[in-house]
C-alpha cells in the first residue's frame, strides 16, 4: 500500500500509475502549471473546424449532462464562449432513485435555454441490473455506468452529430490510466475506464435478462465509432481552472441547487458532487472498503493539488469522513431492490479488503492503515 508523495492517492486505485513517487494526476497537474492554455484553446478551435455540423443540421455537438456542476458549466461555456449549439443528452434515473436536487437541476439547465434529450432504461430492467450489480459485484451501478457512458455516442451516431464534449479526463485528473490516449483531450478511450471496461453483459444474461432489454447498456463498437467519425473531447483539458469546486461555484451562480445534507450522511465534503442521486454515497463507502479510498479522498486530492489544502489538513479530513454514509440511503436502496439490510451488509462484508480492514465480531469494519502513510 503506497501513497502518493504529494496527495493522498493510493496505488490500490485500479489502472493507476506512479511516477517518481507521485500519482499520475499529480504528475499531470504539475506539468499543466506552465501550460499555455490560450494555445490549447486554439487547438480546440481547430478540432471544431475539423468537425463541422452537416448541412441543414441544427446541433454542432452533444454534451452528456445530468444538470449538475460539470455539465451545467460545460453547456454554458460551449454555448456562450464557443458559440456552438449543443444537444444535451441526459440518462435519467427512475423516480425511486433520482433525487429532488437532480430533478430541479436538470430543469434549471433546460430553463437556461438548452435542448435536452432525456433517455432511460425500461424500469424493471433497470431495477434488475441494480440488484444484480450489487449482489454479484457489490456495485449497484455497474451496468448503469455502461448506460450513462454509451447513451451519448449512441445518440451522436443516430443523429449524425460526431462531436461530443465530455468533462474531465479520468486518467489525467483522477489517475485511471485506461482512458489515456496519445493526447490529453482525446476521449475515445473512455470505454476503457475501470468502471466500464469491456462492457460485458453476460453476467446479466446469465441471470435471465434478455439481450434486447439490455440495448441501453451496450456501447457502440469501435467499427461504429470509426464509421460515424465520432470524436469525444475531454473539455477539462482545455480549462486552466477545471475543478469540482470551481465548477460548483460557477454553476451555483447560474441556478445550481446544492446538497444540504451533513457530510456524515452524504460523504460529500463539497456538497456539489453527484447531486442527482443519494445512493452513490454508499457505493463510495463500499469503494472505500474495497480499496482504502472513497469520494472524500478524491475531493481532498484535488484540493491538495490546487494548493487549497495541505497534505496534513487533507489527512485529517479523510480520516474523519471517508466512507461516511447515511443509513437512510441504504434503507431506501434495500427497499428498492427488495433485500434486507442484513443481506446488504453481508454483501459489503464479503468484498472488504482484509489486508486494509478488519471486521469485528459485531460487524464493525475497522481500518488497519493510517491515512497518508499506509499499513
Amino acid at each position: 500500500m503506497k501513497y502518493c508523495k504529494t496527495c493522498l492517492q493510493i496505488d490500490t486505485r485500479p489502472n493507476t500509475k506512479f511516477i517518481d513517487g507521485n500519482c499520475i494526476a499529480c504528475h499531470y497537474h504539475k506539468e499543466s502549471i506552465d501550460e499555455d492554455f490560450e494555445e490549447r484553446f486554439e487547438v480546440l478551435k481547430d478540432i471544431i473546424k475539423k468537425n463541422p455540423k452537416k448541412p441543414n443540421q441544427f446541433f454542432d455537438c452533444i454534451i452528456g449532462v445530468s444538470g449538475g456542476k460539470d455539465s451545467l458549466r460545460q453547456a454554458l461555456w460551449i454555448r456562450d464562449k464557443l458559440k456552438l449549439t449543443p444537444l444535451c443528452v441526459c440518462f435519467s434515473y427512475p423516480p425511486e432513485q433520482v433525487s429532488q436536487l437532480g430533478v430541479d437541476n436538470l430543469s434549471n439547465l433546460i430553463e437556461l435555454g438548452f435542448d435536452t434529450l432525456v433517455v432511460a432504461s425500461q424500469p424493471e430492467t433497470w431495477k434488475k441490473t441494480l440488484r444484480e450489480g450489487f449482489l454479484q459485484f457489490q456495485n449497484y451501478q455497474k451496468a448503469g455506468e455502461y448506460a450513462i457512458v454509451s447513451c451519448v455516442p449512441k445518440i451522436a451516431i443516430k443523429y449524425k452529430i460526431p462531436l461530443i464534449f465530455w468533462g474531465e479526463n479520468p486518467g489525467l485528473q483522477l489517475g485511471d490510466m485506461g482512458t489515456v490516449s496519445e493526447n490529453g483531450y482525446d476521449g475515445n478511450n473512455l470505454r476503457f475506464m475501470n468502471t466500464i471496461a469491456g462492457g460485458d453483459l453476460e453476467w446479466l444474461t446469465k441471470r435471465g435478462l434478455d439481450k434486447k432489454d439490455l440495448i441501453p447498456f451496450s456501447h457502440p463498437t469501435s467499427f461504429e465509432f470509426e464509421k460515424a467519425n465520432i470524436q469525444i473531447i475531454f473539455l477539462g483539458w482545455f480549462w486552466e481552472d477545471w475543478s469540482g469546486i470551481n465548477n460548483g461555484k460557477y454553476s451555483a451562480s447560474n441556478g445550481l441547487d446544492v446538497r444540504k445534507a451533513d457530510v456524515t450522511m452524504s460523504g460529500d465534503i463539497t456538497n456539489v458532487y453527484a447531486l442527482d442521486e443519494n445512493w452513490v454515497s454508499f457505493n463510495q463507502m463500499i469503494k472505500f472498503y474495497k480499496y482504502g479510498f472513497g469520494r472524500v479522498s478524491d475531493h481532498v486530492n484535488e484540493s491538495i493539488r490546487r494548493g487549497e489544502l495541505t497534505r496534513e489538513e487533507g489527512i485529517k479530513i479523510v480520516e474523519k469522513y471517508d466512507g461516511c454514509c447515511s443509513d437512510e440511503y441504504i434503507e431506501t436502496f434495500c427497499n428498492y431492490i427488495d433485500i434486507s439490510k442484513e443481506t446488504f451488509w453481508e454483501n459489503v462484508h464479503s468484498c472488504v479488503n482484509k489486508e486494509l480492514f478488519e471486521i469485528t465480531d459485531k460487524g464493525e469494519i475497522i481500518k488497519r492503515f493510517e491515512v497518508g502513510y499506509g499499513l
